[in-house]
């Protein structure tokens, strides 16, 4: 029988309403989880749970603690056949980007769930995230980082927030779902990812000066321009459609030429949930490209920024940065 970690990182899935609104709330989560039937049902796997104190509002969430839940794959790498992660949505998909990154050769399961009602509440939907997220992570089909939510397995550096109150509160729109799970659990095998024949490594990520920006009308580009300096080093710009920027936007311009030349690595993203960036299609976008920004394609804003904080970290230098900022390394373009 398989055996998987659980690694519980707080979220709403484990809270408790108090007059401050949720809070975290560890015994009353276990005490919870103690009175599932189904975990320890025969048909389920052998399980261990590991709580990351203190338990996260995920919203708190940091490059540290994407570190501290790696490391906590990687020391029990070889003693699990699988991991569910257990963690607040608001930032889920931002995790999971950067767990995808950071678990260099995965070939086992790593699985992130959560829910958007309590667990100890009564309609909430932790119960089924929690037991699907743990049969996935059992059967070892899939050997990359993942979303459970609802019915649906997506990859993690695919996916998006789409509902702050739904319950299908994960999309990823520019890829199919890896397995939709009904009365059986059915797998899109032909898109999954190979299990890798090189060694598992954990990568750490360096905690490293990384911006967003998002281009709307009216935008006034100079204003950012004290921050394009060289200790930024990268820089995610989130344009209108294809790659498209207003044609009044000038100062825009020289500001990227200037963080170019600082090696910072401006990497173009749409503001689209569905699409692709197609740098030097229209007018507009083509004068981003010859300023030295590179096209994120169809990532996420959240692959975006989790891809950079791995590659800086890799310690490459400015030019292979751009280079496999526009290479599928993980199935994320």
């Amino acid at each position: 029988m398989s055996k998987i970690l659980i690694i519980n990182t707080g979220g709403t899935i484990g809270m408790v309403k108090t007059e401050n609104g949720y809070v975290p709330n560890l015994d009353k989560f276990h005490e919870n989880l103690s009175k599932m039937p189904e975990l320890s049902a025969s048909s389920i796997c052998d399980w261990d749970i590991i709580d990351m104190l203190p338990l996260l509002d995920s919203s708190n969430m940091t490059v540290e603690d994407w570190n501290r839940i790696g490391e906590l794959i990687s020391s029990n790498y070889n003693s699990y056949d699988g991991f569910v992660i257990l963690h607040g949505t608001d930032t889920m998909a931002y995790t999971a980007s950067a767990l995808s990154f950071m678990m260099e050769n995965l070939g086992k399961p790593v699985i992130i769930t959560g829910s958007q009602i309590p667990i100890c509440e009564i309609r909430s939907d932790g119960k089924d995230n929690i037991i699907a997220a743990m049969l996935i992570a059992s059967e070892g089909i899939v050997n990359e980082v993942c979303i459970y939510f609802r019915g649906e397995l997506l990859r993690g550096n695919r996916a998006i927030k789409y509902s702050a109150d739904g319950f299908m509160a994960f999309k990823s729109p520019n890829a199919p779902a890896l397995a939709q799970a009904g009365i059986a659990i059915n797998y899109n095998e032909g898109i999954l990812l190979p299990k890798p024949a090189d060694a598992f490594n954990f990568q750490r990520l360096e905690n490293v000066p990384i911006g967003v920006i998002k281009v709307f009308p009216g935008i006034q580009f100079d204003l950012f321009s004290n921050i394009m300096t060289e200790s930024l080093k990268g820089v995610v710009i989130e344009t209108f459609g294809a790659g498209n920027i207003p044609s009044s936007a000038k100062s825009l311009l020289p500001i990227i030429e200037k963080a170019f030349a600082n090696g910072t690595v401006v990497t173009v993203c749409t503001q689209c949930p569905q699409g692709t960036v197609l740098l030097g299609t229209y007018e507009t976008s083509n004068a981003l490209k010859s300023a030295g920004a590179i096209s994120g394609k169809d990532m996420t804003t959240e692959a975006a920024i989790a891809k950079m904080y791995y590659l800086f970290s890799k310690g490459y230098d400015t030019k292979t940065i751009c280079r496999l900022m526009e290479t599928s390394l993980r199935g994320e373009e």
